[in-house]
């Protein structure tokens, strides 16, 4: 069987998609192709998300800030949008994907505070999306897509 491709999407694909898509990527066996892209990427991986990522012992080699319109082409089996509504973020919209969810995680790219403060507050997202995508990954795949849905909104509420 194909591996299911998951793109992580925001705005910026600096921090939250990138430790996204290398949380997937550490955590998941075959079965998946970890992907991430902004619909506005940055150019650059943050340092916030670079420090939470190396404190964590997840490597984020070859990742690079990306659009989605790399991706406009490529068939995606599930697109997850990890944009903040609640602060006003814009969160893009992508269309095509087999399954979609909105996880809506702060960016500590945001965060204000000292370093330690920002640092801080980036490894609890990085440990928010490694809960998130432990649950992912554990999902029952063979289920049917409607109930597969179900179970991806209740995955953004934890």
């Amino acid at each position: 069987m194909a591996k299911r491709k998951i793109l992580f999407l925001c705005t910026g694909n600096s921090c939250r998609s990138q430790m996204a898509e290398a949380l997937l990527r550490h955590i998941a066996d075959e079965r998946f192709e970890s992907l991430s892209a902004g619909s506005h990427p940055a150019g650059y991986i943050h340092p916030l998300a670079i420090g939470a990522l190396e404190q964590m012992a997840v490597s984020y080699e070859n990742q690079r800030s990306k659009s989605w319109d790399d991706f406009a082409a490529v068939p995606i089996d599930v697109v997850i949008l990890v944009c903040d509504r609640a602060a006003g973020q814009p969160c893009p919209a992508f269309g095509g994907a087999a399954l979609r969810t909105d996880w809506h995680v702060q960016d500590p790219v945001e965060f204000a505070g000292t370093d330690e403060e920002r640092s801080a507050f980036a490894m609890r997202i990085a440990e928010r999306l490694r809960v998130k995508i432990e649950a992912f990954v554990s999902l029952d795949w063979s289920a049917p897509k409607d109930e597969l849905q179900e179970r991806l909104g209740f995955l953004g509420e934890i």
